[in-house]
């Protein structure tokens, strides 16, 4: 046993969620800012898509970089407790498509903040209105994977709470 994790103690759970420790972490305030920060970016960044396609504009592209910043920043601390807590990797469902989840978030953040470079030195290294010039493979990387991310991520969360269905029913009968 020289994981240091199994000899360090577990911290009580918050009261009245002992039944259910995941509802008190999705709870969580870094869970929640993580949440909502993603859905700030989902949502931006379909506009933009959508916008960019059909008219040749990026509406909010603005606040879609600073979001995306503050997602990133966010997103790192939140994976490097969640990774402390259900490390190892096992062989199981939730943990492959919660993988593959943090492995697309992680690469859109990358493109994310690549591209948010080009637009920090178009809007204000520039000063410039001019039409910021995104590289073509960066951007569909960056579009991709932001589908892939929450396709993944839904996957990863309802497999995640099939599974502790299927152990409340267990432990019921």
């Amino acid at each position: 046993m020289s994981d240091s994790r199994a000899r360090a103690p577990r911290r009580a759970a918050p009261a009245g969620s002992a039944p259910y420790p995941r509802a008190a972490r999705l709870r969580a305030p870094l869970a929640l800012l993580v949440g909502a920060l993603l859905t700030i970016e989902a949502g931006g960044g379909l506009v933009i898509f959508f916008a960019r396609l059909a008219f040749g504009t990026t509406p909010g592209e603005a606040v879609h970089v600073i979001v995306g910043v503050a997602l990133s920043a966010a997103y790192a601390a939140y994976q490097v407790g969640h990774w402390n807590r259900v490390a190892p990797f096992r062989a199981r469902l939730d943990y492959a498509l919660g993988l593959i989840a943090a492995l697309a978030l992680s690469a859109t953040n990358l493109t994310g903040l690549w591209l948010g470079l080009a637009w920090w030195r178009e809007r204000v290294v520039h000063a410039s209105a001019a039409p910021v010039a995104y590289g073509t493979l960066l951007s569909a990387a960056h579009n991709i994977g932001s589908l892939v991310t929450l396709t993944f991520l839904s996957a990863h969360l309802a497999a995640v709470f099939r599974r502790d269905a299927r152990a409340r029913r267990a432990l019921s009968s």
